[in-house]
């Protein structure tokens, strides 16, 4: 069996001596993993990193095997958040969410079309919390959704209202409006402004997004499967002030 494809690398590990075991995240088969012969030598060891956009041409004997990988590199996308510590950290962090949220080999376009999305914003803005935080939260949310566990923004979950909402329900993922959670604002999550369009990104509301995000990922996706979030988002806080 073969395929070929496109995908982006999300992660990388020695086999053997000389080979790598890759994982991508690709535009029509969804998270693969394959096996790349001499993937840790000088050759392909550039291309093989976590970020970079690849042309694939995958083999195996059956469909369930690991298979191998032939890789041409399209896209040296790694190399431009090699200097900028923050967005390097927001590029692992992404690619570890996507190992542990996604089941191998399901099929996932929009979320390879997001990623795409993401990585090309992350290049051009600037290295400021304020900047790369407000694309994480939303893309985090955009996984949500995709994985059947969208958050409803539209309106109040108690009074139906669609202006001043500024809280989000921890049990059922709906807004709420500054008047009906007032009563309860200890026990709801800040929504940020900027998951609405035009609204203001502080640093203080891009760590409350990462909070709301992170807290819905351990529950729909992560902690049914006994995962927990990844070492690499948690570290995104130590750029934050």
């Amino acid at each position: 069996m073969e395929f070929q494809d496109q995908g982006i690398i999300i992660s990388l590990r020695k086999y053997g001596e000389f080979d790598a075991v890759i994982d991508v995240m690709t535009a029509e088969h969804g998270r693969h993993a394959g096996l790349v012969k001499g993937g840790i030598g000088k050759r392909q060891r550039g291309t093989l990193q976590p970020g970079n956009e690849v042309i694939l041409q995958w083999r195996g004997r059956l469909e369930s095997q690991l298979g191998t990988y032939s890789v041409e590199l399209h896209n040296a996308r790694s190399a431009s958040f090699l200097d900028y510590p923050s967005k390097l950290g927001v590029l692992n962090s992404v690619c570890a969410i996507l190992s542990v949220c996604l089941a191998e080999k399901e099929q996932h376009p929009k979320l390879y079309l997001g990623l795409q999305l993401l990585l090309d914003a992350l290049e051009h803005v600037d290295h400021q919390a304020e900047n790369w935080g407000a694309l994480l939260v939303r893309w985090e949310i955009g996984l949500l959704s995709e994985l059947g566990f969208g958050l409803d923004l539209s309106c109040c979950a108690a009074t139906g209202v669609t202006d001043d909402l500024i809280y989000v329900s921890p049990k059922s993922g709906r807004a709420v409006s500054r008047e009906a959670g007032l009563p309860y604002h200890e026990k709801l999550f800040a929504l940020p402004p900027f998951l609405f369009k035009g609204g203001k990104v502080t640093e203080d509301n891009v760590r409350e997004g990462l909070a709301l995000s992170e807290f819905f990922l351990e529950r729909y996706v992560l902690h049914p499967h006994n995962k927990k979030i990844p070492q690499a988002r948690r570290m995104l806080l130590d750029f934050l002030n």
